[in-house]
């Protein structure tokens, strides 16, 4: 359970008596200091009256993800003290000067980076400039436990990569919260997907969702394996969340010339790496993309946005909302994130 203590956000801007009158309170996780998950602390805070460009937000769903515990441990240094969180779903309270893109009432969604920390509250100024309107048919919970997960599943499936029905991909973390979405995403396409979990349950889960096989990292030898699934030839494609303890195993997956994708580093950092070791198994490619430069451009957002939202109203695609905490849970919260206790998404309801 989190500390509970009273602050005040303080505004862009100075306010009139009458404008302050229409100030809210709300809660909001914050941190001081960077550590293990016991530095988050649930604060109350005003929230002032959004500024030229700004949306005052009632939030209904907040999004948990592993990313959050990179600015938690310090992995993303950031100044502090700071709020917690990157993505959230809710309603439109009020709006700035200048704000066109959202009108009171909207509900909308978000993700971002550093731009949009602090997502774990229950109500926040935000810029405008980074909202999603939600379509018909996508409430704010499913909203919450998508947004991240899906546009980061969009730029990988339509970004990186010209799939072709019939090319294989291995996945890690095929059970998280974007493995489902990208095996589901690869099965539409006619890919086969090979996934790796660290238990038989984990394995169940990732199948009913289009992963092909499955590899138990925590007894199996990963490229050996694919190997053996692959006939001898590997991978067009790695998805690689983990890391530094997966790295070498997804080099050895790939076929000549094939595309490893560092989608994350769960395990931790990948040091001391040689790029001749490209060459040497096979010239392969190797990227680390960050979604903030796959949605810089609002046009292309908005491409990836209705192809991930569309596929989940007409039930091609399926969230699983599998976690659901309260704020005051967020220390337990990312101890589950960081114990790989979670499967699919997780989301704060507020």
């Amino acid at each position: 359970m989190l500390a509970y203590i009273h602050s005040i956000a303080q505004g862009p801007r100075p306010l009139s008596p009458d404008q302050q009158m229409e100030n809210s309170m709300a809660k909001a996780v914050r941190f001081y200091e960077t550590g293990a998950p016991e530095v988050l602390r649930l604060e109350e805070v005003e929230v002032v009256q959004p500024g030229p460009g700004q949306v005052r937000l009632r939030h209904e769903a907040v999004g948990l993800n592993f990313a959050d515990t990179y600015f938690r441990n310090g992995t993303y240094p950031i100044p502090l003290p700071n709020g917690m969180g990157v993505e959230a779903a809710g309603v439109v309270e009020a709006i700035g000067e200048g704000v066109s893109n959202v009108a009171i009432g909207d509900k909308v969604t978000y993700t971002g980076f550093i731009n949009t920390l602090g997502a774990y509250s229950t109500e926040r100024l935000i810029a405008a400039a980074p909202l999603i309107k939600l379509p018909a048919g996508i409430d704010c919970q499913t909203a919450a436990a998508m947004t991240m997960r899906g546009l980061t599943s969009a730029y990988l499936m339509r970004r990186l990569y010209d799939f072709k029905p019939g090319d294989t991909i291995l996945l890690h973390a095929a059970a998280g919260g974007v493995g489902l979405i990208v095996a589901q995403w690869a099965k539409l396409l006619g890919l086969t997907v090979i996934g790796t979990v660290s238990s038989e349950a984990k394995a169940e889960v990732a199948r009913a969702h289009g992963c092909a096989h499955t590899i138990n990292y925590s007894h199996e030898d990963v490229a050996k394996r694919v190997r053996e699934l692959t006939d001898g030839v590997g991978v067009n494609v790695v998805f690689d969340s983990v890391g530094k303890t997966t790295f070498m195993g997804s080099l050895d997956s790939l076929k000549r010339r094939g595309l490893m994708v560092c989608v994350g580093t769960a395990s931790g950092p990948i040091e001391g790496f040689n790029p001749q070791i490209l060459a040497m198994k096979g010239s392969l490619f190797l990227t680390r993309p960050a979604l903030a430069d796959y949605i810089a451009d609002p046009a292309e957002k908005t491409a990836l946005a209705d192809e991930i939202f569309g596929h989940v109203a007409a039930g091609r695609i399926r969230i699983e909302i599998n976690q659901r905490y309260a704020l005051e849970d967020a220390v337990q919260a990312h101890h589950d994130l960081e114990a790989r206790k979670t499967t699919g998404s997780s989301i704060f309801v507020i």
